[in-house]
């Protein structure tokens, strides 16, 4: 019999009839000949993904409508079907199994997959981190400080997804909510007692955290990005505030270094407690970062509450950005109920905020420095430029990145613009084209970064090298000892994207080879555990 990674081994059979009683659905939603009183295991909404026992959430796609697969999810051991009119259209009236028809099913299955997997009930302490930048590095920092305190941990996130130390194949920076519900049961099971989820604006928006009750939940800041989806800030901000919901979390640390970051505050019916990591939005603030002094590649700071309470921390990784990540993890931890003095005993004793993100500020090489960073979007961009600036007299910053394509195009000339204000070379590239012209979206970059060149008085050097593998060893190739090299906006992606084919692509691979081909030292890639 076939078992699922990204759920328990055994889910307690429930009747159909119970299960939806228990989400407010009343039985003049069955239909079809098949057992109302069927027992049901488990929920999925992919049917190659369908286990004996499941419920398979057939839904409206992009391309086609999942009712299209019935007949194959029955055949996996599907025992009910749930759907909306389009759906019931497509399957008819004589399947072997009772067909649930809702209006709006995509808004139910969260709270079926909660009810079948029990995850209404206790589970681990969830955190949870949403935002623009800064999520994936929230979460690894959040995972290593509970670690140091004795704590066993899971992870749901962009690189990865874990239960305990079993790591999980992740295609999404969220999953759906069937796979998620079925993780957190699969962590109860195994006994870990705290996780860390990212919690993107596309798993808001596609309900892939319904019904998933939050600890505490935690926002970085908000950029521009995802406009594709969301079409003007102010709908991103709407869909990221729902994690802030009283339904969602109970407890929620808002980043207030902006007008974004109070209005989340402002907005937010859960539990509230701010964090300032710039003097400016000090004042309000119930934890406030101070005393940021550097130190390596990295930063000491201590973090102040409003009632005296004090932790002095550091973390290894570059940018001033990992002082708010690391204080966004702590004041998470601390809001969960770790006394202080647990929480800077861990701290001294383990270091846990110089932890390793795949892909995230991953140094590669110290002379040249050599960084490998997801970069993506322009605030993002623009701190790791900033952040990677060394002191030495006449040392060179040299970044190599490239836009996605299919995405929002309004920000590739803006971050040609950037690099070309923050970087001394210019090396743009693809990054993922998808199925648009690679040629047309560096064109659109290289007009942003030239641009901005024509305003220097001493002007920038700007390339254009593809394929990606070539714009890194010409970046090499210009470096000197003392230099910088950035590679933004892939960070942990092995793959890339172009005409619906994916090549073999690591640009930290890729980094560390033309390092060792001009014979500069690299530094060891490692695993990262949390």
């Amino acid at each position: 019999m076939k078992t699922s990674p990204m759920r328990p081994t055994t889910t307690p059979a429930t009747p159909l009839t119970k299960v939806l009683l228990g989400v407010g659905v009343d039985a003049s939603a069955l239909q079809g000949p098949g057992r109302a009183d069927v027992l049901i295991s488990g929920v999925a909404m992919d049917s190659r993904h369908v286990y004996g026992g499941d419920l398979y959430a057939a839904l409206p796609g992009a391309v086609q409508h999942g009712a299209t697969h019935v007949a194959a999810a029955i055949t996996a051991g599907a025992v009910a079907i749930l759907t909306d009119p389009e759906g019931a259209r497509i399957v008819g009236t004589d399947l072997p199994v009772p067909v649930i028809v809702v209006s709006t099913p995509r808004k139910l299955v969260g709270e079926l997959a909660a009810a079948v997997y029990g995850t209404r009930s206790a589970s681990p302490t969830l955190f949870g981190v949403t935002g623009t930048n800064g999520k994936t590095t929230t979460t690894y920092f959040i995972n290593s400080l509970l670690a140091a305190t004795g704590r066993s941990t899971g992870l749901i996130g962009t690189i990865e997804i874990l239960a305990g130390g079993e790591p999980i194949p992740s295609a999404l920076t969220t999953p759906e909510s069937p796979q998620v519900h079925g993780l957190l049961a699969l962590m109860k099971e195994r006994g870990i007692d705290a996780a860390s989820m990212e919690v993107s604006s596309h798993a808001l928006h596609f309900h892939r955290v319904d019904a998933v009750k939050f600890d505490v939940v935690g926002f970085t800041n908000l950029t521009q990005d995802h406009l594709d989806l969301h079409e003007t800030m102010d709908d991103y901000f709407a869909t990221k505030s729902q994690l802030f919901r009283g339904e969602s979390a109970q407890k929620a640390v808002v980043i207030i270094d902006d007008d974004w970051g109070r209005k989340v505050a402002e907005a937010a019916d859960s539990v509230v407690t701010t964090l300032a990591t710039q003097p400016e939005s000090a004042a309000d603030a119930d934890w406030v970062v101070e005393n940021v002094l550097r130190q390596g590649l990295g930063h000491t700071f201590t973090l102040t509450a409003c009632d005296g309470r004090r932790l002095n921390l550091r973390t290894g990784l570059p940018g001033r950005f990992n002082v708010a990540n690391a204080a966004l993890a702590a004041t998470m931890v601390l809001t969960s109920g770790v006394p202080v003095e647990v929480l800077q005993e861990a701290a001294d004793q383990h270091d846990p905020f110089t932890v390793e993100v795949p892909g995230r500020m991953q140094l590669i090489g110290e002379a040249p420095a050599a960084i490998v960073d997801f970069a993506h979007n322009t605030d993002a961009l623009a701190l790791t430029l900033e952040a990677v600036r060394r002191p030495e007299k006449g040392s060179r910053v040299i970044v190599v990145f490239g836009a996605t394509g299919q995405r929002d195009a309004l920000k590739r000339p803006m971050m040609g613009e950037i690099a070309a204000s923050l970087a001394d070379v210019v090396v743009i590239t693809d990054d993922d084209p998808h199925d648009e012209d690679a040629a047309s979206i560096r064109a659109d970059v290289l007009a942003g970064a030239k641009r901005e060149q024509g305003r220097q008085h001493v002007p920038c050097i700007v390339e254009e090298v593809f394929p990606r593998q070539k714009a890194i060893r010409r970046a090499v190739a210009l470096a000197n000892e003392v230099d910088t090299i950035l590679i933004a906006g892939r960070g942990h992606e092995v793959w890339q994207e172009i005409k619906g084919e994916n090549q073999p692509l690591d640009d930290r691979v890729e980094l560390r080879a033309a390092m060792e081909e001009r014979g500069f030292n690299t530094v060891q890639i490692e695993t990262v555990e949390s």
